[in-house]
Order: structure tokens, then C-alpha cells, then sequence
């Protein structure tokens, strides 16, 4: 006699149907503002060169300064602004510009045909709360480069003229250093002649504010085992012989 397994019964509960959930992130994230043109970066063109990576050669594809912080990456395709990650790369920059993340001479307010001068400067050093509304020690003791309550500042001033601003309110430019008494350091600064030191300039430049990409060793990281080996087995062989 044959004993067969009871069949299971089919369960009784209700199996809702499933639900496919679809978002509209596009829709309900606003378009952030297009930033102000600034001083240094007026156009366009200027941005572009700023940049690098070549994308100066398509300032002519992109109308306005609006459009260029408003153009999606497939209508930067259509524009014809390629490869892709030439794309990815502008769009990036867009981002860093829009939080007023800047390269070398990007917070120059002084600047007169795309060159913003520098000079150094003795500001008054305000007083720290921390300290009881006084200045530290180090302020205020006089050295060989400055004079007691005051700090050297290397700031943006109109061409051939002294700072617009009151020195209190003065504030240095980002990505330049003051190095020893009166050597203005930083990338794409040049010293002026016969200012001993004390002023440079800053030129717009093509890449200046560009990410330089790394170069392949030996075919990459996907065949560099590949390469090596093969290197290894044509001098093996080489010595063979």
C-alpha cells in the first residue's frame, strides 16, 4: 500500500497585488540660481579658460552666462561639447563656482583686462575676545617685518593704487602666501618689476584653475599585471639568447 503526503491546503490570506512606487526627484528639486559673474570670471569665455581641459574652444556654443549654468549634460551633447567626461568636468566646476569655491585670483574684486594686482599690506590685528578683547603676545611684539598690533597681508588693490578699503576690513587673497618679509608666493603670480617684492599680478590663464588628470603606468590598473608580465617574459627571452 502506497501512503501519499496530505496536500498542503492553499492559504486563505489575501495577497495584495503589488504596487510600483515611482519618484519624481527631477520635478520636486528646484533649480538652483545662477551664481553672479565676478570680477575675474566675467564671461563665459573667461570660465572656460579658467577651467581648462580645452573646453575654451566651445565658448561659441554656449550663448549666455545663464545658459551655461542652465544647460543639462545631454543639451551640452547636442551642443557638441565632447567626450563625456569633458562634460562631467564642467559640470562639476559649475558646482564649486555656484558655493563660491574658486581657483587662484577667483575673489579678486580689483581687476582691469583680466589681470588683478597684489600688494602687501600692514592691517591692524582686531582684538580676540578669547584674550579679554586684546591682541596676543606675538601681535604685539615688535619683529623685523611689521609693526607691534599689526599683521602683513597680501590683498587685491586697484591697478597702480593703494587699497580702496579701510586696512581693518581688508582680507587676503585666497591661494597666495606672504613668504619671509616681502616674497609674494602662489601659483600663476607674477612679481612686478621694480616693486621690490612687494607687488605681483595675477593673469588670466588657460587651466590655471584646472584638475590635471592622472596618466596610465603601464596600460592601468586593469593590465598592468597583463603588461608587466609580458614585459618580464620579452627580457627573459632577451637574455635567453
Amino acid at each position: 500500500m502506497i501512503l501519499r503526503r496530505p496536500l498542503l491546503h492553499a492559504s486563505t490570506a489575501v495577497v495584495s497585488a503589488p504596487r510600483t512606487c515611482v519618484r519624481k526627484l527631477q520635478h520636486s528639486i528646484p533649480m538652483r540660481p545662477v551664481p553672479k559673474a565676478t570680477p575675474f570670471i566675467p564671461d563665459t569665455a573667461a570660465f572656460l579658460t579658467a577651467i581648462g581641459r580645452g573646453l575654451s574652444a566651445h565658448a561659441t556654443k554656449i550663448p549666455s552666462w545663464d545658459a551655461l549654468f542652465t544647460l543639462t549634460s545631454p543639451q551640452l551633447k547636442e551642443l557638441g561639447i565632447e567626450p563625456a567626461r569633458s562634460r562631467r568636468y564642467l559640470l562639476h566646476w559649475r558646482d564649486k563656482f555656484r558655493n563660491g569655491e574658486y581657483g587662484v585670483g577667483g575673489d579678486c574684486q580689483h581687476v582691469a583686462d583680466g589681470v588683478a594686482e597684489l600688494a602687501v599690506v600692514e592691517a591692524p590685528v582686531a582684538p580676540n575676545p578669547h584674550l579679554g578683547n586684546s591682541i596676543s603676545p606675538r601681535a604685539a611684539s615688535p619683529t623685523a617685518t611689521h609693526t607691534p598690533g599689526t599683521r602683513r597681508l597680501v590683498v587685491n588693490v586697484p591697478p597702480r593704487h593703494a587699497p580702496a578699503a579701510p586696512l581693518a576690513a581688508l582680507r587676503p587673497v585666497h591661494g597666495v602666501l606672504l613668504k619671509g618679509a616681502k616674497t609674494i608666493k602662489g601659483s600663476y603670480v607674477e612679481p612686478l618689476k621694480g616693486s621690490d617684492g612687494l607687488r605681483a599680478r595675477i593673469r588670466l590663464q588657460e587651466g590655471m584653475w584646472e584638475h590635471t588628470r592622472g596618466h596610465k603606468v603601464d596600460g592601468g590598473e586593469r593590465r598592468r599585471a597583463e603588461v608587466r608580465a609580458k614585459r618580464r617574459a620579452a627580457e627573459n627571452k632577451e637574455k635567453a639568447r
